[in-house]
């Protein structure tokens, strides 16, 4: 599989990565041995970028990677992983000495000395502003207890306030086929500074997958059952911030653009690989199949000017004016 770089941290990752989310929690049961499973399929597959955080089943994401990857020490794989969501989300928890404990527990969930990037997991947007925050990661780098560092973001402004920052490697920020708005000024200001793009929720949560129905019914610990109107975290993260019935239908929709040869799901990941800017994609999988099909969009013929002309417009005519305001 084709592989891009992080341009200011010199690391490399595959085009299509691996979002670990569903193998801690949150997108109903995926036990051990499965989680295992779609970990190796996709390193078979050619992917060598795994996303991870704290949180993720309150570290049970980060130790599986680290029991697979001890298991594989042939494999070179970048590991990323996220802190700072298991805190309060105030201003005042993103602190360095915080920030060494955090890193201690993931050091410690990984099985490694030093992470190769740690992101700041969508913290209060005032922290993107501080000046101390980003010391304190240059600190972290400095003691060699991580090798790079990024944040996650939940709009784009954010995004450019991070871009802005020297040291920042990587901004990763929903961007999809239902999520344009990043690609106007949030991808070309990264272009130009060099900071790679990390595209997550590049399914809507599965709605892009084309499977799910207005009767579908999703488990009670699936975030698409409890965060529907953002009980639980931003709303964005939840079908990317699309109204269900709304999202149902204008997946439908997209479905029916897919090529000879694409599922929906590709066409997709496909679409988000072509765009200029974007480093890595992360769809996350529960079952090796679909981590093998997630993978193998990477090597389809690229899209047609026609396929991407009709997917923008669909995105102008059924979702633009429902979410652009928010994100």
């Amino acid at each position: 599989m084709d592989e891009r770089t992080f341009d200011r941290s010199g690391q490399h990752a595959s085009v299509v990565g691996l979002g670990t989310w569903q193998l801690g929690a949150d997108w109903g049961d995926v036990d051990d041995k499965e989680a295992l499973a779609v970990l190796e399929t996709a390193a078979e597959s050619g992917v060598t970028f795994f996303d991870t955080a704290d949180v993720y089943g309150d570290g049970r994401s980060e130790q599986t990677i680290a029991t697979f990857l001890s298991g594989r020490p042939d494999l070179h794989v970048l590991v990323a992983t996220k802190m700072g969501r298991r805190v309060d989300q105030i201003p005042e928890n993103f602190v360095l000495d915080n920030f060494r404990v955090w890193n201690d527990r993931s050091r410690r969930n990984l099985g490694v000395d030093r992470i190769d990037l740690v992101q700041l997991h969508c913290p209060p947007t005032p922290v993107y502003s501080t000046d101390e925050v980003f010391d304190a990661l240059d600190t972290l780098v400095e003691e060699e207890r991580v090798a790079a560092y990024g944040v996650s973001v939940e709009t784009c402004e954010e995004a450019l306030t991070a871009i802005a920052r020297p040291n920042v490697a990587s901004v990763q920020i929903i961007l999809n086929p239902f999520r344009m708005k990043p690609l106007r000024e949030v991808l070309p200001a990264a272009r130009e500074a060099g900071v790679g793009i990390i595209a997550r929720v590049p399914l809507a949560s599965g709605l892009l997958s084309g499977k799910y129905t207005r009767e579908t019914v999703f488990p009670e610990n699936d975030h698409r059952a409890y965060n529907r109107h953002g009980e639980a975290f931003d709303v964005g993260e939840t079908f990317s911030g699309v109204d269900y019935a709304t999202g149902v239908e204008s997946a439908a929709e997209f479905a029916a653009l897919a090529p000879e040869g694409y599922t929906p799901a590709q066409l997709a990941l496909r679409w988000i690989i072509a765009q200029p800017g974007v480093t890595t994609v992360i769809p996350g999988a529960r079952s090796p199949e679909q981590a093998r099909a997630n993978a193998n969009a990477a090597r389809l013929p690229e899209l047609s000017g026609e396929t991407l002309a009709a997917v923008h417009d669909l995105y102008e005519q059924r979702i633009k004016d429902r979410i652009e305001s928010r994100w």
